[in-house]
């Protein structure tokens, strides 16, 4: 398997994490947002399998990374994948019938793919993680301009589109912290997996939020020329800063 062309910065480096299981699919996952997934392929059983064998709930960890090309399941299956992906914490899991799992994920913190292994049940890979640096509001804690410049966009924008369904759309509550709240905003927008993947890779908040904004305005106007909603599934996911 080939894991796709050079990758961007992804930001400061902080660790390396050796043997990182990795669970390829046709989605991005931020950190903060969970996902549930229901497993039913025998290499990502074995995963699950081998998770369960870890005894602090915490480091029930493996890497979520979007696939380039290829197919989650079939018999051609994952060609390649992206280079940035986020830690996901199984942090609930259910047995379903003929020894597949039901399962539920929580983000943690984005990494680089340095290199892959195929040779086993399930993919491992050797990543190294990044945090988000380099802005004045991540380091003090306090607010942001383009965390209010996104918040009321995203405002508009949810009204934009509750107006057109007839109904009340995207409703989230947004997160104080430019990090958590660039996060929340990717998940929740109208967006392709590729400009989801572009948004992962960002190792700025700032800069992921000026991204947001961008593509609100555009989708904005591309639905006051055509009054209809883009094919864009509405992303109704959960969301935790834990």
């Amino acid at each position: 398997m080939r894991t796709g062309p050079t990758a961007p910065a992804v930001g400061r480096l902080v660790r390396v994490t050796d043997e990182l299981p990795l669970f390829p699919l046709n989605t991005v996952l931020f950190p903060g947002q969970t996902l549930q997934l229901h497993v039913f392929e025998e290499r990502y059983r074995a995963l699950v399998r081998h998770l369960l064998t870890v005894a602090d709930r915490s480091q029930r960890l493996f890497g979520v990374v979007a696939i380039r090309e290829g197919h989650e399941v079939g018999s051609h299956g994952v060609q390649s994948v992206h280079r940035v992906g986020c830690v996901a914490q199984m942090t609930s899991v259910a047995p379903a019938d003929e020894g597949r799992f039901d399962i539920e994920v929580v983000g943690r913190e984005r990494f680089q793919l340095r290199a892959l292994d195929s040779s086993g049940e399930y993919l491992v890979g050797t990543v190294e993680t990044a945090s988000d640096v380099g802005d004045p509001s991540v380091r003090a804690g306090a607010g942001s301009t383009e965390a209010d410049r996104a918040r009321a966009t995203f405002a508009a924008y949810r009204d934009r589109i509750s107006q057109i369904r007839g109904a009340d759309m995207l409703d989230v509550v947004l997160p104080a912290e430019p990090v958590y709240l660039s996060y929340t905003l990717a998940a929740t927008c109208l967006l392709s997996l590729p400009q989801r993947q572009e948004l992962l890779e960002i190792g700025s908040a700032d800069e992921r939020l000026a991204m947001l904004r961008h593509l609100m305005r555009e989708e904005m106007r591309a639905m006051q020329a055509v009054p209809s909603l883009p094919a864009t599934e509405v992303s109704r996911t959960g969301w935790s800063a834990n």
